[in-house]
């Protein structure tokens, strides 16, 4: 029987060794710090060459988006930990960048690495959980559709928009231009359209 660790045992070795991991990094131009693939080396490099542990990496899909000026990539990467056995765990990890040179697959590389070593060692990194956060549409958003429908509406009717805004303004006491309220803005819709569709009176006098 084999005295060298197993795969598992020399992950289990690592993560004795490796308790967490802070963000040292800052970007400026966006102005927040982070946790760059360099700081999970550097603390996990150590510990897996003091256990005899190797990780190989293998690409199995690349996915490229160009846009503009920018190339966003997607790499799934599957990462085989190599214990000093010579046994193997295999853990798959998902990397996304996006670079306006030729650096968005190694850029995506580092990411899906750096994934992988957080949670296949359970690195505490003190961020919270993605699930106490939810995303809510700004009210602005929907505001901004309700104006394009007005706008849509104005040229549909041959309306002024100018006319538009003030008879907005004169009903609702909002500035059209500035209001996050969309449900005034698809009434004063409504309410334009039953006028428009209404038949007209015949104003000729009979002969």
């Amino acid at each position: 029987m084999s005295d060298k660790m197993t795969a598992a045992q020399s992950m289990v070795a690592v993560m004795e060794r490796v308790r967490g991991l802070g963000k040292h990094q800052r970007n400026d131009h966006f102005r927040f710090q982070f946790r760059g693939i360099d700081d999970v080396m550097n603390a996990v490099g150590p510990a897996l060459r003091e256990v005899g542990a190797v990780i190989v990496p293998e690409v199995r899909k690349v996915e490229r988006q160009y846009g503009g000026k920018a190339t966003s990539t997607v790499v799934e990467v599957a990462y085989h930990w190599h214990g000093p056995d010579g046994s193997i765990i295999t853990g798959v990890s998902v990397g996304e960048s996006q670079d306006m040179g030729d650096k968005s697959v190694p850029k995506a590389m580092s990411v899906a690495f750096r994934t992988y070593l957080l949670q296949a060692l359970t690195l505490p990194t003190d961020e919270p959980d993605p699930d106490a956060q939810s995303y809510t549409e700004p009210a602005t958003a929907d505001a901004d559709r309700a104006r394009a429908e007005l706008r849509q509406m104005c040229g549909e009717l041959k309306l002024d928009p100018n006319w538009a805004v003030a008879e907005f303004g004169k009903g609702t006491g909002e500035n059209l231009a500035n209001t996050s309220r969309a449900d005034l803005i698809r009434a004063f819709i409504q309410r334009v359209r039953e006028e428009a569709a209404k038949p007209k009176e015949n104003t000729n006098a009979a002969a």
